[in-house]
């Protein structure tokens, strides 16, 4: 689902891979910040309906007693079990894709970052005029989500969830590479946005042009 008047670019990449970071960075360049993990975390997971369905699904331990959901239990159990992983992609996709269909029915002439880590995984494709993979080396990325408090074997055990990075990076119309500087990642990021921006002014509606870099 491509908007004919909006920007729609998604970015995605591999855990510790410096999404978030290069999703600041479009902001700062003008785009409308849309984080999938955020809509999750702070308007899908709140619903009761859903806390209910998740406690009744996965146990009474990922709820709290105030009818919250616990995230890292939920982690716990999901990925753990494939089967449990897809029931809950099941409860929480649909949910977030009818709140974008929401936010870019809304907007009218906005250039949009999606931050979505399982773009590709999902098959999101069509949502976005423009896809962005973030990348690193596998050392850096491990390094990265143990000082988020992530123990290696739980990084692997989500790593082995999403595609693998290189694979990620063959489908995405543009790679960002992070393995140095942020100030390097930025300067990546400024020519693409700024080339991206140029040719959603200048495209005829439903079509875009990005020259290369």
């Amino acid at each position: 689902m491509v908007s004919t008047t909006n920007l729609i670019v998604g970015l995605t990449g591999g855990m510790g891979c410096g999404k978030s970071t290069a999703a600041v960075m479009f902001a700062e360049r003008g785009f409308r910040l849309v984080d999938a993990d955020r809509i999750v975390r702070e308007e899908v997971l709140p619903d009761p309906a859903v806390a209910e369905a998740i406690g009744a699904k996965l146990g009474p331990a990922t709820v709290a007693a105030d009818g919250s959901v616990r995230r890292d239990r939920v982690a716990e159990v999901v990925f753990k079990d494939p089967a449990s992983l897809t029931w809950l992609e099941e409860l929480l996709h649909p949910r977030v894709l009818a709140r974008w269909r929401e936010i870019f029915g809304q907007a009218r002439s906005t250039a949009f970052i999606v931050e979505v880590p399982l773009l590709f995984e999902k098959g999101l494709e069509n949502w976005f005029d423009f896809t962005v993979c973030v990348t690193t080396d596998s050392a850096q990325q491990l390094r990265r989500l143990e000082q988020r408090g992530i123990p290696p074997e739980l990084a692997h055990q989500r790593l082995a969830k999403q595609l693998p990075l290189a694979r990620k990076c063959e489908l995405a119309d543009h790679v960002l590479l992070n393995d140095g500087s942020t100030d390097f990642l930025r300067e990546q990021v400024n020519a693409l946005a700024g080339r991206l921006l140029k040719s959603h002014t200048e495209r005829p509606h439903g079509h875009l042009h990005v020259s290369p870099s």
